[in-house]
């Protein structure tokens, strides 16, 4: 199992929340956060925004659909410019369901 976390353009969430769901990966949970990647935030004029709104979404997935997952956000979370977000893919060693306290790998 590997956990996929998405930073994305929050104009972008909606759309890929959709596509993902569309298909068939349902489960995940998306989140408003605030950061800055390489270019320490965005130079407007005189004007400089040092952390910008951004969605995280995470999701759990069996390994054989992390390219697949991968591959959707990147089509439809990408604009072309900078700032179209990043995307991390960490391994799941364990999860467990709180009510049962059941093993669910």
């Amino acid at each position: 199992m590997k956990m996929i976390r998405a930073f994305i353009r929050p104009e972008k969430d909606q759309e890929v929340v959709l596509a993902l769901e569309g298909a068939g990966f349902p489960a995940l949970t998306k989140m408003p956060v605030f950061g800055r990647g390489k270019q320490k935030g965005l130079q407007v004029g005189p004007i400089h925004y040092d952390e910008l709104p951004k969605t995280l979404i995470m999701m759990v997935i069996d390994d054989k659909d992390v390219d697949k997952v991968i591959n959707l956000i990147q089509d439809k979370a990408k604009t072309g410019f900078i700032g179209d977000g990043k995307i991390f893919v960490s391994p799941v060693e364990a999860a467990y369901t709180v009510r049962t306290g059941e093993a669910v790998l």
